[in-house]
């Protein structure tokens, strides 16, 4: 997140007391047991923290360049906004947000012992939200991500780290718990709900779990009066999908259906909901090949149930342009099987060379 955006304990004497008279209880006895199995555990986890944020430091980069917001002063060089980024390979490519380079103008990324280096290319995915960033640099020290964040427990506690505020704050940790996995808010994949707090330059940088895996990144808050503690994570395994899409085209090469599709009202609000989607439009050549028209009902693909525009792109994830997948539809009150083959997403990655991405912010 950048700076100008959004919103990123004494109770010794009463456990003598429980166990003196514990000595002749075997409940009480059980009770002292469990109290101090769980302090135990309390404190392990308050022991690994700083072990985590120790060996996951020198992996978070700040991200700093001159915004294209300029002020309409002469003198705008203190018009700057800032992110934060985690290395993803040794030999200088960092992975960040989109919106965190946006329009940036002279990009420049700190690392955790305070060398500087220029951007040389920076290639963007707006759709994810996930962009990387060259530097010329070798033997930095690569984050470790998880292959999935599914694995990930609510409740289990998550260390985020970046830059919050100010740059002169980089490497700033906090600490919380994963509220909530595959949330669709917002966005085009689903995210994970955190109570870690992420502040203004948090964009970007990793959430890690005890392990030491990355598990997600920053990429959004909600900010409102009467909002607490409700940030958002891009799951490690779009991280993976989108970036290994840019590493090796330059782009994402999407798939899509080639439709557009309108959610059910109880999708849209968030209800529990079994509504399929209904086709507002063809746009492919391939659909209108494939026989597809408006009104027709969209249940599922290769078999399984979708419900919402985000469970679409997640299932789609594993395929590119002119694979075919099977839909299962209904036209006119009878249940069809169509098979479709894919077309390219026209929402595109954006790339170029350093101060000159154009990514939405």
């Amino acid at each position: 997140m950048k700076k100008n955006q959004w919103g990123k304990r004494t109770a010794p004497v009463l456990l003598g007391a429980i166990i003196l008279a514990g000595s002749s209880s075997g409940m009480m006895h059980t009770d002292v047991v469990h109290a101090a199995s769980a302090k135990s555990q309390s404190t392990y986890e308050q022991n690994m923290v700083p072990q985590v944020i120790n060996r996951m430091s020198p992996s978070v980069v700040g991200i700093i360049g001159k915004s294209a917001e300029g002020s309409g002063e002469v003198d705008d060089r203190y018009n700057l906004a800032h992110g934060t980024g985690v290395i993803w390979k040794s030999d200088g490519w960092i992975v960040t947000n989109a919106h965190v380079v946006d329009g940036l103008t002279g990009i420049t990324v700190v690392t955790s012992d305070g060398k500087s280096y220029k951007a040389k290319k920076v290639f963007s995915d707006p759709k994810s939200d996930i962009a990387l960033v060259k530097i010329n640099a070798k033997s930095l020290k690569p984050a470790q991500f998880a292959a999935t964040a599914q694995h990930a427990l609510v409740g289990e506690t998550v260390v985020a780290i970046g830059t919050p505020i100010s740059f002169s704050l980089r490497n700033s940790a906090s600490v919380g718990v994963v509220s909530g996995l595959n949330r669709s808010v917002d966005g085009s994949y689903r995210l994970i709900q955190t109570d870690t707090a992420i502040n203004p330059g948090n964009s970007g940088g990793p959430l890690v779990n005890l392990k030491g895996e990355v598990i997600g990144i920053n990429s959004k808050k909600f900010a409102a009066v009467g909002i607490e503690n409700m940030g958002f994570s891009i799951p490690a395994e779009t991280v993976h999908y989108v970036v290994d899409h840019l590493m090796k085209y330059g782009e994402v090469r999407r798939a899509a259906l080639g439709l557009e599709l309108e959610e059910s009202w109880s999708a849209i609000v968030g209800l529990p909901s079994d509504d399929p989607l209904t086709v507002t439009k063809v746009l492919s050549a391939q659909a209108q090949k494939a026989g597809i028209q408006e009104d027709d009902v969209l249940y599922a693909i290769n078999g399984k149930r979708i419900y919402s525009v985000v469970d679409i792109n997640e299932r789609l994830k594993p395929f590119k342009p002119g694979q075919q997948v099977q839909l299962l539809m209904q036209r006119d009150g009878d249940i069809v099987n169509v098979k479709l083959t894919l077309s390219q997403d026209g929402y595109g990655a954006a790339s170029s060379s350093v101060g000159e991405a154009e990514i939405d912010e």
